[in-house]
């Protein structure tokens, strides 16, 4: 199922890495994809917005949601979001008035699922630090983004941001929004971006290699995801019947809104806050909210804006 959902949206925005060059060979300027970003950052906006509304209940929440953007906002390495977000599962038990927080449970995990995920993490690091394989690294990168986030596909964005185009410089400010841009006009997950991402980053392999970290970086993003659903699926209806399971779970979403909420500010300074760019990313937030224009009619109307302008 996760393969159907999932695979469509990989192969198309693999195939979208390739945007530049076809621009670049065809001499088109990228400037017509100048409002694909901002547009991006409406979507991201909206998102933090009705997340906020979800789970900022009282001021225990409203307090871990500003943790989590405050934090992730200034401290982008990779390590930073498991910490703020396990914080706020640690916060939310500590403070609960609930009594026999940790009633006992029967658990007999599935382990190998475990061990699968934790032998792809650790072997997947010592080939990249071996070998220095640009294709072993992004598949290593993207498995990390995988496991090190929670909250969907807007979380991960402020550390992929830091790493690959802060950090390494794999890609520009405009190319990295281009393509997270891109991807909320298709249907299935935000993760797909990955995809987009890694094809960028593998560009000076040339087409083939391109393609190949394209497909990598997809499947790398969802792997550990997916082995962590074989290991707990057997056991969550067991795993919910601990009341320390279902109080964390009120800290950890409010962190995550509050990561997202970091997110949706970096990408609009990262897009330019000029009075186009504001306008176009008001507009989309505004078209979204009225539910009434689907999000890939708003990504060609904002093509369409770009190819007029120049």
């Amino acid at each position: 199922t996760l393969l159907v959902w999932a695979l469509p949206a990989i192969l198309v925005m693999s195939t979208l890495s390739f945007l530049y060059q076809v621009l670049e060979n065809r001499q088109i300027s990228s400037s017509i994809l100048r409002y694909i970003g901002p547009m991006a950052v409406g979507f991201i906006f909206l998102a933090a917005f009705r997340i906020g509304k979800k789970v900022l209940t009282d001021a225990l929440t409203i307090v871990l949601f500003l943790v989590g953007l405050i934090t992730t906002y200034f401290i982008r390495t990779p390590w930073v979001f498991p910490t703020v977000l396990l914080f706020g599962a640690i916060v939310s038990i500590v403070i609960s008035k609930e009594t026999e927080l940790f009633n006992k449970a029967k658990l007999h995990p599935p382990y190998r699922y475990l061990l699968l995920f934790g032998l792809f993490a650790l072997g997947t690091l010592a080939l990249s630090v071996i070998t220095h394989n640009l294709l072993v690294t992004l598949f290593e990168a993207f498995y990390r983004y995988g496991y090190l986030v929670f909250g969907g596909g807007q979380v991960v964005v402020p550390v992929m941001i830091a790493e690959l185009v802060e950090t390494k410089g794999y890609l520009t400010n405009e190319e990295f929004l281009t393509g997270y841009g891109l991807v909320q006009g298709l249907p299935g997950p935000m993760f797909s971006f990955s995809s987009y991402a890694g094809g960028m980053v593998a560009r000076t392999l040339g087409p083939f290699g391109q393609a190949v970290g394209a497909l990598l970086s997809g499947i790398a993003i969802f792997l550990p995801g997916t082995l962590l659903i074989f290991f707990i699926y057997p056991i969550w209806e067991e795993l919910k019947n601990i009341k320390a399971v279902k109080v964390s779970l009120k800290g950890i979403n409010a962190v995550a809104g509050g990561l997202i909420a970091a997110a949706a500010i970096l990408l609009l300074q990262k897009s330019g806050i000029q009075t186009d760019n504001l306008l176009v990313a008001a507009i989309t937030v505004t078209l979204l909210a009225t539910r009434k224009i689907p999000a890939p009619l708003i990504v060609l109307a904002v093509l369409g804006a770009g190819i007029v302008v120049g």
